[in-house]
C-alpha cells in the first residue's frame, strides 16, 4: 500500500531507478534531519534537549541535496519536523528537485492537525509516518504528551476521511509492548492505513529500559511469527519486508551475519547539511563531499532503515507492491463532542 500520489505504472519506473542507483552505488534512502529540536520528552532520546538557539543554524532548503542524490525515497525527520514553520516550503522545493522519489515525514503526531497534514500532502508529502508504540496511556507517558494516543487516532481518522491515504504507524518493538504489536496492526487495518515496525536499541542515549533481553526473545519471536502470518494473509497493512521481520529474531539471538552497510544504501543529512552514515553516528563532512562509506562491523541496532536497506528483492516484495491497489475503507470524519 503506497500513496495515491503514485499509480501502478510507477512501479516499474521505481524498479528501474533502484537498478540505476545500485549500479552507481548511490543511496536509496536519504533522511533530511530538518531540525534536532523536539517538544516531546522521550526517555530513550535526547533530541528534546537541543537548545532553541540551534534553530538559527538550520538549512533553509534541502533541494540541492535532493537533486544531487535523487534517491528512491526521502524522509523528512528530526527532532520533530513539524516545529519547522517553513516545512511546507522545504517539502515543495524537494518535490520539485526530485520527481520520481517517494517522500515521507516522520512525526510524533502531537502537532499534527488535519489542516497541517493537508498542506503538507499538497506540498508533496506522500506518506505520514506517525510514531505509535502502544494503544493505551503508556504511549502518552513515553512521549511526555498527555492525550497523545487519542489525538493521533482522531487525526488519522480525519486525514483518511479527507482523502489522505499515505499514512503509517511507526511502531518500535520493545520489551514492554509485545502485546500491543498485533492490536496496532488491527487498528491500522480498521483505519485503512499501514504499520512499519523497527526494533528498539539503546544506542541513542544508553536507556536499556525497553531493550529486548534474553528473557524476552521468545515472546518477540512469537509476536513476529504472528505478524508474518497476518502479513501473508493481509498484504498491504504491514509494510516491512518479509526479510526484515523474519530476521529480527536472528538479530536478537546474535545470529545475523555480515557487516552493516549503513552510509551506502541509506544516509542522514543533518540540519546544517552534514552527512552521517546513521542517525546515531557522529557527523562527517558536507553532503557535497559524500563518497560512500565502507561497511562497518556494528551490531548496535537493527533499525528498519538498516534491515530494509539490506533486504534483497524477494518475490514477496512484488506482492507487497501489488497490494497498493487494495481497497482502502472509507473512514467517517471525527466530529468533536460539544
Amino acid at each position: 500500500m503506497i500513496s495515491s500520489h503514485f499509480k501502478p505504472y510507477h512501479i516499474p519506473l521505481f524498479l528501474a531507478k533502484y537498478a540505476w542507483l545500485s549500479l552507481r552505488r548511490m543511496p536509496m534512502l536519504v533522511h533530511f534531519e530538518v531540525t534536532m529540536r523536539c517538544n516531546a520528552r522521550c526517555g530513550f532520546c535526547d533530541y528534546w534537549k537541543t537548545p532553541a538557539t540551534e534553530k538559527a543554524k538550520e538549512l533553509t532548503s534541502f533541494a540541492d541535496a535532493a537533486r544531487h542524490f535523487s534517491p528512491m525515497m526521502i524522509t523528512f525527520t528530526g527532532g520533530e519536523p513539524l516545529l519547522r514553520r517553513d516545512l511546507e516550503d522545504l517539502v515543495r522545493a524537494v518535490r520539485e528537485a526530485s520527481r520520481l522519489t517517494y517522500i515521507t515525514l516522520i512525526t510524533h503526531g502531537g502537532m499534527l492537525t488535519l489542516e497541517r497534514a493537508r498542506a503538507l500532502w499538497d506540498a508533496g508529502i506522500d506518506q505520514f509516518n506517525i510514531s505509535l508504540d502502544y494503544l493505551d496511556g503508556r504511549h502518552d507517558a513515553a512521549r511526555g504528551i498527555p492525550g497523545l494516543t487519542a489525538k493521533i487516532l482522531a487525526t488519522v481518522q480525519s486525514m483518511r476521511a479527507d482523502g489522505i491515504d499515505g499514512i503509517r504507524f511507526n511502531t518500535v518493538i520493545k520489551n514492554d509492548n509485545v502485546d500491543q504489536l498485533l492490536p496496532i496492526v488491527e487498528r491500522a487495518a480498521e483505519l485503512g492505513i499501514g504499520v512499519n515496525f523497527s526494533l528498539y536499541t539503546d544506542f541513542k542515549n544508553g536507556n536499556r529500559d525497553h531493550l529486548v533481553d534474553a528473557a524476552g526473545r521468545d515472546a518477540v519471536e512469537r509476536a513476529v511469527g504472528a505478524l508474518m502470518a497476518y502479513k501473508r494473509a493481509h498484504r498491504g497493512v504491514i509494510t516491512n519486508s518479509d526479510h526484515y521481520l523474519s530476521t529480527i529474531p536472528q538479530y536478537l539471538r546474535g545470529e545475523l551475519p555480515g557487516p552493516c552497510d549503513s552510509g551506502n544504501r541509506t544516509i542522514h543529512i543533518s540540519p546544517t547539511g552534514t552527512v552521517k552514515r546513521c542517525p546515531d553516528f557522529p557527523l562527517d563532512g558536507h553532503w557535497r563531499d559524500y563518497k560512500g562509506y565502507a561497511p562497518i562491523n556494528c551490531d548496535a541496532c537493527y533499525y528498519a532503515c538498516r534491515g530494509e536497506a539490506q533486504a534483497p528483492l524477494e518475490p514477496s516484495r512484488a506482492l507487497d507492491m501489488l497490494a497498493l491497489g487494495r481497497r482502502r475503507p472509507a473512514v467517517p470524519a471525527v466530529v468533536p463532542a460539544t
